[in-house]
């Protein structure tokens, strides 16, 4: 694929255009998402992608790249874990998914470079295999401040994310992890990447530019750049039943829910105490926020 970039502000004349059965089969557009395990913007961009999923799904695929970012870009950083943690917690506060940032102080990752190869490892077994246990490792990382280098409690995500564990612990020291997280690190500077979390939208139909949105924007923003790479303006899809969503994913937080119900947070409490009270959720107790749990009625 060839690659050339317009920026978020960039505009393109030709807005119309139509897609056939057919192409909708195939997905016109690929998203790559360059993210980060341990960073908490990566973190926090969680519950849009999910928004996206839902509405407009239909239209594309979402492709993760592990950037590597904190471990190359920032590595001074781990010298300073009192500044990580300020990061985190600030973060936290703003986007309102939950982070405890005392995971720097407390247990510290020391080995990041292992979790992005873990996550390659996970994709060994598929795409999906490894988006699940990307989350994963984040919900470790960001609520439960495990040290997700740590071997145990990798093979406890893998475990957790329904992989092969057996086959997923071969393939954490192969030597077709390493690759596939070398690629992914090719692709971050071949894409000029330089801000986590980054989207590229790819409209894989027609030779034009792919379009670049780095940073954490409002959900409408993303939308945008879907409907102008499209040259459509697609109705969004129905949304699941909120039972349904949970028990797909399982573990959710609050952020997620309203974002994705164009929900208030007190309603999304209302709605949630009224899952907790018939026993379908639980909640789980974080430093910012809350978390939920799915576990059926």
């Amino acid at each position: 694929m060839s690659w050339n970039q317009t920026e978020l502000s960039s505009t393109h004349a030709n807005t119309s255009g139509n897609y056939s059965f057919f192409d909708v089969l195939q997905k016109p557009i690929e998203m790559y998402v360059f993210v980060d395990p341990l960073c908490p913007e990566s973190w926090a961009l969680e519950p849009y992608i999910k928004k996206l999923s839902i509405e407009y799904g239909r239209f594309f695929t979402v492709r993760p790249i592990v950037s590597g970012h904190i471990n190359t870009l920032n590595r001074d950083q781990f010298d300073k874990p009192k500044r990580l943690r300020d990061i985190w917690e600030k973060t936290a506060k703003r986007t309102g998914m939950s982070c405890d940032g005392d995971l720097w102080i407390d247990n510290p990752v020391t080995s990041p470079w292992l979790a992005s190869i873990a996550i390659k490892a996970a994709e060994l077994q598929g795409k999906k295999a490894g988006r699940q246990f990307l989350r994963k490792i984040q919900e470790e990382a960001f609520l439960n401040k495990q040290d997700i280098s740590d071997e145990s409690v990798l093979l406890k995500c893998a475990e957790r994310a329904n992989l092969d564990t057996e086959e997923f612990q071969s393939d954490l020291y192969s030597s077709s992890a390493k690759k596939a997280f070398q690629c992914d690190l090719k692709l971050t500077q071949e894409m000029e990447v330089d801000y986590i979390p980054t989207i590229v939208f790819f409209n894989q139909m027609v030779e034009e530019q792919g379009i670049k949105v780095s940073g954490l924007y409002p959900y409408e923003i993303y939308v945008r750049v879907l409907q102008e790479i499209l040259r459509i303006h697609p109705i969004p899809s129905e949304k699941p039943s909120l039972e349904d969503f949970l028990a797909y994913y399982n573990i959710v937080g609050s952020k997620e829910i309203s974002v994705v119900y164009d929900w208030s947070q007190a309603q999304t409490e209302k709605e949630m105490k009224k899952l907790q009270l018939k026993q379908i959720v639980e909640r789980i107790p974080v430093k910012y926020g809350s978390f939920w749990k799915y576990i059926g009625n």
